[in-house]
């Protein structure tokens, strides 16, 4: 079992949870590669530290570390499960849990004396956006303020669960990244990705047309928020500061309308996402962006794909390899390195419990630099986090629709 990482105050920062439970020492190469990008790992633990802040007005921290631990067994990460397990166990001889909870520790069907809805509702909502968030949509979403969840409180569980499936991957990663073979060996032994079908050109449309495959599309769409979202005269000072940070439209957007019910976690996702979409250096810009839109083709966001295939082509100056994204993502790619990146993507999305040093072979023999895997791996993890949002809160709108 590992030793509970303290949880934080407004007050306090813990120390980071990621290299606490990695047990890396110092000088290991891995964590080297990850402190290369220390505005991502500054922003991960605020993110962590702000969501099981015990004064965050959410969700009891009880439930919040019930819904972690849920999402670390589903996901498969042993490293996880025992961390949340041992926060829980450390919450429980401080404030004893309440007889749902308790079965809910344990694993056991809440019945009778024990059931509680409010409960049930948020831990089935969890368990959903685990493994198939495109199955989170309004229905699943409205049984939230139906068992007497208030919106920051939802908005709260949703920016929890986003967040945690973002850490299962940030995780699953570093520990794949920290077991794969120096040298050559990778090379020798990596599998060969399959190619996608060729697309000839005269197929795809002209550069700056949208690309329109299997409901997927790279013209700009708009979202709708399914939750009241904040009326700005109502919005506190702490609020309006958030929302001039976060974006230029954002005092117009229902996306960010909405998150800012939370404007701590909301500060801290944004920075987060500038770290690791934006930093210099390492993945090309445009790989992130292929990456991003790999993800979100996986998880089923139209939204979050339509933005990231639409930067993929302004960077690129190209729409070939996203046309074969939305049609199968399983072999997109025009060459071996994007294959290779385009499987990890697909890989670490759907299998986070399973992704070893085998998965990340075929970008290691693709030439990839281990602070290049690194900022794949953030880029997978960070659409994790707002695939979630974007799926779970509202819809995407097409235009004129």
């Amino acid at each position: 079992m590992s030793t509970p990482v303290p949880l934080s105050t407004p007050a306090q920062t813990s120390e980071d949870v990621i290299d606490r439970l990695l047990q890396w020492p110092a000088g290991h190469a891995t964590l080297a590669v990850r402190h290369q990008r220390d505005k991502v790992v500054v922003a991960t633990q605020g993110s962590y530290d702000g969501l099981f802040d015990a004064a965050l007005p959410g969700p009891s921290l009880a439930e919040r570390l019930l819904v972690a631990l849920s999402i670390a067994e589903l996901s498969g990460s042993a490293v996880l499960v025992a961390h949340y397990r041992a926060q829980l166990q450390t919450l429980a001889a401080t404030a004893p849990l309440t007889p749902a909870q308790q079965a809910a520790l344990e694993g056991q069907p809440q019945d009778g004396v024990q059931a509680d809805t409010r409960l049930h509702a948020i831990l089935t909502f969890a368990r959903t956006l685990a493994l198939r968030p495109v199955e989170g949509d309004k229905a699943a979403l409205l049984r939230l303020p139906a068992a007497g969840l208030s919106t920051p409180e939802v908005v709260a569980l949703a920016q929890l669960i986003a967040f945690v499936a973002y850490q299962v991957r940030v995780v699953a990663g570093l520990q794949a990244l920290a077991a794969l073979p120096v040298g050559g060996e990778a090379a020798q032994t990596a599998p060969a990705a399959a190619e996608a079908p060729f697309v000839h050109p005269a197929h795809l449309p002209k550069p700056g047309e949208p690309v329109r495959v299997n409901g997927y599309t790279s013209e700009t769409l708009g979202w709708k928020a399914w939750l009241p979202v904040l009326a700005l005269e109502q919005a506190s000072p702490e609020q309006l500061a958030v929302l001039e940070a976060s974006h230029p439209a954002a005092k117009t957007s229902d996306y960010y309308l909405t998150l800012v019910h939370q404007p701590r976690i909301l500060q801290e996702r944004s920075v987060a996402f500038n770290a690791i979409m934006y930093a210099p250096g390492g993945l090309s810009r445009a790989e992130r962006e292929l990456a991003s839109a790999v993800v979100s083709r996986i998880n089923g966001c139209v939204y979050c794909a339509s933005v990231h295939a639409q930067r993929f082509e302004q960077l690129a100056k190209r729409n070939d390899v996203i046309y074969q994204v939305f049609t199968d993502p399983h072999g997109a790619g025009t060459n071996a390195r994007e294959r290779a990146i385009v499987q990890a993507s697909i890989d670490l999305t759907l299998n986070p419990g399973q992704f070893g040093a085998a998965q990340l072979q075929a970008v290691q023999a693709a030439g990839l630099s281990a602070l290049e895997v690194l900022d794949l791996i953030h880029a997978v993890a960070i659409f994790a986090w707002a695939n979630r949002l974007m799926l779970n809160l509202g819809e995407a709108v097409v235009p004129g629709g």
